[in-house]
Parts: structure tokens; C-alpha cells; sequence
């Protein structure tokens, strides 16, 4: 059984783990540029601060994705305009719950979170364009393909190819309407 909670100050350890203690292999391939991951403490005070910031304030805001009531990922947006849009993250954890198609199921469970809680409008996800697994996510979850493009997607990315891709909140009313 797969659910989906807002992040909390007890998630922090879980999270640093898998920025520090994943393989380098796993991070390349998602475009990450080693050099830039933040220290632990840096990860630590940065997480903190988005946990105990008012929504409106945010400029990330975190899910927890579990598996039988254990955490096995998080998505996050980053950045977040509180009222208008947001950039989507994925990360499942561990190798073992990858290539499963937990991954859509999980944004599903999250997208009514990013919506109601952000109040947005837009949910953005870019992800590397050579890495198929959230780009096939992301089409099976009901998002808009827009363009791929050549940028820096995140303070710890590469430059890099992506994908752009797009959910609006009519496309995700609709989506949720069609569900029911």
C-alpha cells in the first residue's frame, strides 16, 4: 500500500542519507553535479528551514512517499511560487523500489498535496532528458510533454538536456474528475 505525507523534522536524517549515501552513478544519472551537493549540515539547516517555514513562504515544499507505512522516497518542489507554480522533484530512494511503476502511482497520490496545499495553478517537472524513468512517469501520471531544452535545472544539477513537462490545475481537476 503505497501513501503520500507532508515532510517532516524526523525525515531529515532519511533524506540526507540518500543525497550523501547514494551511489554516484544513481546521482550522474539524474544530472547531478557532484561537486555542488551541500554538506551535511548545510542539507540539514536548508531542510530544516523549509519544514518550519509557512506554506506561503516556502520556496520548497516536501512529500514523503511511502510503502506499507515505511519511507522509501520524497518528491519536493523547488522552486515554489506559492498561489501560481511549482517545480516538481522525484526520488525514490533505494534501488529496489525502482522500475516497480511505484514512481506513478506515488506522483498521483501527491499531486492533490502540490494543489491544494500550494494552491497552484502549474506543476513543472523537468527532469533529465537521458533519464527515462521520470520522464515515463511523468507521461503515465497525465502530464503535458511541452519541449526538451538545455539548462542548469537546479542549484546541484549539471547543464544539462531536459524535458519539460506540465500539469495544470484544469488538467488535474479533469484528471481527478476521470478517476472517480
Amino acid at each position: 500500500m503505497l501513501s503520500v505525507r507532508e515532510m517532516q523534522l524526523s525525515d531529515v536524517a532519511s533524506i540526507i542519507q540518500y543525497w550523501l549515501g547514494s551511489d554516484a552513478t544513481h546521482l550522474l544519472a539524474m544530472g547531478v553535479d557532484l561537486a555542488k551537493v551541500p554538506s551535511r549540515d548545510d542539507l540539514a539547516a536548508m531542510l530544516q528551514e523549509q519544514i518550519e517555514l509557512p506554506l506561503e513562504a516556502k520556496r520548497s515544499y516536501g512529500l514523503i512517499w511511502e510503502l506499507e507505512g515505511r519511507a522509501i522516497g520524497h518528491s519536493n518542489t523547488n522552486p515554489t511560487y506559492f498561489g501560481d507554480h511549482a517545480f516538481m522533484h522525484l526520488h525514490l530512494w533505494g534501488a529496489v523500489h525502482r522500475k516497480k511503476g511505484l514512481g506513478t502511482e506515488l506522483v498521483q497520490l501527491s499531486l492533490p498535496h502540490f494543489f491544494s496545499k500550494l494552491q497552484l495553478e502549474v506543476l513543472y517537472c523537468q527532469p533529465y532528458a537521458l533519464n527515462p524513468a521520470p520522464n515515463k512517469t511523468l507521461a503515465k501520471a497525465g502530464f503535458e510533454f511541452l519541449k526538451e531544452y538545455i539548462t542548469v535545472p537546479g542549484s546541484i544539477n549539471l547543464e544539462q538536456s531536459v524535458k519539460l513537462w506540465k500539469m495544470s490545475r484544469e488538467r488535474f481537476d479533469s484528471l481527478a474528475l476521470t478517476a472517480q
